[in-house]
Parts: C-alpha cells; sequence; structure tokens
C-alpha cells in the first residue's frame, strides 16, 4: 500500500482528499501544431488534498518548478483589467506607506514588469524576481530591474548582504507556486526592513469550494490558500499578518498585510472579520472540505450536456482564453477538437501552438469573423467581462456567450 504524501507545511500525513482531477499535462505547456499526439505529451496526477492538521490544500508534488517556471507562457501584461488592478495597488501603497525615492519595492514572481512599472514611474526604485527568463526579459525591455531566479531564505540573504532590504514587498499570486512554501516566507523575513511590508495576494480558497473554481487546480498550484492556513505558515516564518482585504480579482481573492513579528503595525478589524468568515466556513475544520468531489461531477456533466446539445444542433462552439484554468477545464472533462473548433487568445506567445491535452488550436481573437462560432465559451471566466466587451462583435452572426462555472450560463451579453 502506497503511503500518504505528507503536508509540504507542517508533514503530517495527508489523507483527506478535497477532488481528484485524475492525470493532466501541465496546464501552461502549449505545443506546437507539429507535436501533437499522446506519444509527445506527459501527463501527470492532478489531486488535491487538505491537511487535517494546518488545513493546507495542496496538490502533490508531481513536477518539480523548473519544469513549469523556467519558461513561462503567462505575461500579465495581455490583460488591461490586471493591468489596471496592478496601478491601483500602486498608488494605494504610495499614499499609504509614504513611498518615495528612498524606497525600494521588490516584486516577487514580477513577470513582465506589469506592476512594477507604475511605481517606476511615479520615481519609486524597484527590483523585480523572476524564475522565467524569457518574462523577465520583457520586463528589463521596460526598463524595470529584474532578477532572474527562484525566490527563497538563501536569495533573500543574497539581496540583503549588497543591500537591498525592501520596504514594500509584492507577492501576487504566487504564494500557492511555491512547493516549499515555508522557505518561501522565510526569505520576506530576511529581506524587510524592521517596519517594512509585504502583500501577499491568492486566490482565497474559501471561493474556490463555494463556486466549485475546480478549473484552478492545476499543478502549478501546489496550494490553495485560506487565512487560517497562511496565518500558520506566517507565523513559523517569523511573520504576523496585521491587514486583510477582500478583492474580487480571480474569483475572490485576498490581500494579505503582513510585517515582521516585531514591527510597530497594528492589526486591524479587518482581520478578525476574515477569520471569523473562514471558521463560519468551517475552514478551520475538515467538515468545511468535504462534498466537493461530487458538484465537480454535476458541473462536469451539465457541460458535456451543453456541447452534446450543441452538436446534435449543428451548432459551433469556440473557446476564448487560452488559460492554464480552461485547460484543466477542458482536460478534466475530456473535451478535444471534434467538441470545441478552437480557442482565440490575444497573446502572440501561444497564438499558432495548441493547447495542452485538449489539442485545441489557438488562434488571433480577428480571426473570429472567419469561424462564426455560435457559442464562445469563456474559459477564463474571471475576465468575463472584460472579454464580452472586447468580443460583442459576435452578436453580429447571432453568437452567445457561454460561461460554465459555478453553473452554466448562455447569454447574449
Amino acid at each position: 500500500m502506497t503511503a500518504s504524501p505528507a503536508c509540504r507545511f507542517c508533514k503530517t500525513p495527508l489523507t483527506h482528499t478535497l477532488v481528484d482531477l485524475g492525470s493532466t499535462p501541465l496546464a501552461n505547456s502549449y505545443l506546437p501544431v507539429a507535436r501533437t499526439g499522446a506519444a509527445v505529451e506527459r501527463s501527470f496526477p492532478l489531486h488535491a488534498r487538505v491537511c487535517s492538521k494546518c488545513f493546507l490544500v495542496q496538490v502533490d508534488d508531481a513536477v518539480p518548478p523548473s519544469e513549469i517556471f523556467s519558461d513561462y507562457a503567462y505575461f500579465s501584461s495581455y490583460s488591461a483589467s490586471w493591468i489596471e488592478h496592478a496601478r491601483r495597488y500602486a498608488d494605494m501603497m504610495r499614499a499609504r506607506f509614504g513611498l518615495n525615492e528612498k524606497s525600494l519595492v521588490v516584486e516577487i514572481a514580477s513577470n513582465d514588469g506589469y506592476l512594477l512599472q507604475h511605481f517606476r514611474q511615479a520615481g519609486v526604485p524597484v527590483l523585480g524576481i523572476e524564475p522565467a527568463a524569457n518574462v523577465a526579459a520583457a520586463a528589463i525591455k521596460k526598463g524595470v530591474a529584474t532578477e532572474v531566479m527562484f525566490f527563497g531564505e538563501t536569495t533573500a540573504r543574497t539581496l540583503e548582504e549588497r543591500g537591498d532590504t525592501a520596504d514594500l514587498m509584492a507577492a501576487n499570486n504566487v504564494f500557492a507556486h511555491v512547493p516549499e512554501i515555508l522557505d518561501f516566507a522565510k526569505g520576506f523575513a530576511v529581506l524587510l526592513k524592521p517596519q517594512g511590508v509585504a502583500t501577499f495576494e491568492f486566490p482565497h480558497v474559501l471561493n474556490l469550494i463555494a463556486d466549485i473554481q475546480f478549473d484552478t487546480i492545476y499543478h502549478e498550484h501546489y496550494s490553495y490558500l485560506s487565512l487560517v492556513s497562511v496565518e500558520k505558515i506566517l507565523q513559523a516564518a517569523g511573520l504576523r499578518a496585521f491587514d486583510v482585504e477582500e478583492l474580487p480579482t480571480h474569483g475572490g481573492s485576498l490581500r494579505l498585510f503582513v510585517c515582521k513579528r516585531e514591527a510597530t503595525h497594528k492589526a486591524t478589524p479587518r482581520l478578525d472579520a476574515a477569520r471569523a468568515k473562514e471558521s463560519a466556513a468551517k475552514l478551520d475544520r475538515l467538515d468545511g472540505y468535504t462534498g466537493f468531489a461530487p458538484r465537480v461531477i454535476d458541473v462536469k456533466m451539465n457541460f458535456m450536456t451543453f456541447l452534446a446539445g450543441a452538436k446534435l444542433q449543428g451548432k459551433r462552439v469556440a473557446a476564448y482564453g487560452a488559460a492554464a484554468k480552461g485547460n484543466t477545464f477542458l482536460n478534466t472533462c475530456g473535451v478535444t477538437a471534434n467538441d470545441i473548433v478552437c480557442v482565440f487568445d490575444r497573446s502572440l506567445e501561444k497564438q499558432g501552438k495548441m493547447l495542452p491535452g485538449s489539442h485545441l488550436p489557438i488562434l488571433s481573437p480577428e480571426r473570429i469573423g472567419e469561424i462564426k462560432p455560435d457559442y464562445l465559451l469563456i474559459l477564463p471566466w474571471n475576465l468575463a467581462s472584460e472579454i464580452k466587451s472586447s468580443m460583442a462583435g459576435i452578436s453580429e452572426w447571432g453568437g452567445r456567450f457561454v460561461t460554465a462555472l459555478p453553473d452554466l450560463v448562455i447569454s447574449d451579453t
């Protein structure tokens, strides 16, 4: 009998399943057209479990980070709404913490400079830490100073020794991407100045469960985070939370404000309120994580019924957004190019390739007038409003929009 894997944080044996999505390819491993076929594509188990001690939801360590992040297909700047989110964040942080030309803002997983560019334009010194060399090159081209490296305690000590201690550290949607999550957190304790602040943004597992967001589960998301689990990790790293905001991004996220344990930042009432909300949802006990898998099956069955009905009626279904979450959704549902003709995406890095697993061809959105789909499935549902606005022209031939989570919805606008 195979022994249960251990929790990546507290090392407790993981004996409780949230959902097992089977074996799927890496969600961001897009295929050149010449390489389609099972013989050239690897799949890995995608099994999400919950720790009975610290309540960290996590997938097995099936793939090392170097295989996922060293050359990455996701560029943040392709989303206009995310750029605006970053601009508002920069303005708020500068005002709240008095950041100026003598400060240093460090972003971990800084991608293509989408966020740090706003600080730089305001005259605040910045440094990006980004493991994907191809993405970092785009940031450097914008004038955003960027180091190509994975972040952790050792990396942080190297930066500290050369004098790069931070007044503000930003970690947007990266905390879930690191298998050695405690080592990662310890890096912030090293690099922050005594009164420095770190902000962590991450999709809230409360919403993942409530809204059946199983498509946000994929191999590069090693963990699925709650306030209760994150606070345990921060405490072990010598850090503490002092404020939290609830954000609408990525289907519902938390922005956690963090400082060194001995810093003087006072805890806000919002932190107690967030803790109480999680307790009410039973995220501090196993009861809050039961019954998720059957709800996933219901979503899959409803979507496959829709596809079968569209095919029976001779309707063409296309998709929009070659997003990682969409790949988990399509592969969990067993969708192929026989079911959905193509997927449209603005990213030049993805166009001309095929989605992993489903092998849908990725086309420029400018070609939608050639295909004229009767239904356009929006895979990155968190950007549905932005996509509906940009693709409103499908109404010219009677095209309609489809979202599949948490319920199947067909709409004209």
